[in-house]
């Protein structure tokens, strides 16, 4: 577990770091679990992740750390590379939109 405490005094949330990370091309971590850690981050690399790749989530991790301090409008508005753009988190728990589409395949 790591914790964001430090982004958090500059106005970057561990939600904005999750998302971050999604640009570059890392699914999202736990958030906020467990709840006695301020701002946590759970990490959990299965035992079948290579060294490059955690290398790779490190420097990921360095580089949204360098933008939180130098520019954090990057990351809290990320992502950035994504098909779907940010969600307003309360609208979406407020009133969610759940479709169930059947596929075209399923119809025949």
């Amino acid at each position: 577990m790591i914790s964001g405490r430090r982004q958090k005094k500059l106005g970057v949330r561990t939600l904005d770091i999750a998302k971050r990370l999604l640009d570059y091309g890392f699914h999202p971590p736990t958030i906020y679990f467990p709840l006695n850690v301020e701002e946590c981050m759970m990490i959990e690399p299965t035992e079948t992740e290579s060294k490059e790749t955690l290398d790779e989530f490190i420097e990921a991790m360095i580089q949204i750390a360098k933008e939180a301090e130098e520019n954090p409008e990057i990351v809290q508005e990320a992502p950035h590379t994504t098909v779907v753009k940010r969600l307003d988190e309360t609208k979406a728990a407020r009133k969610p939109v759940l479709r169930y589409r059947k596929r075209e395949a399923q119809k025949q």
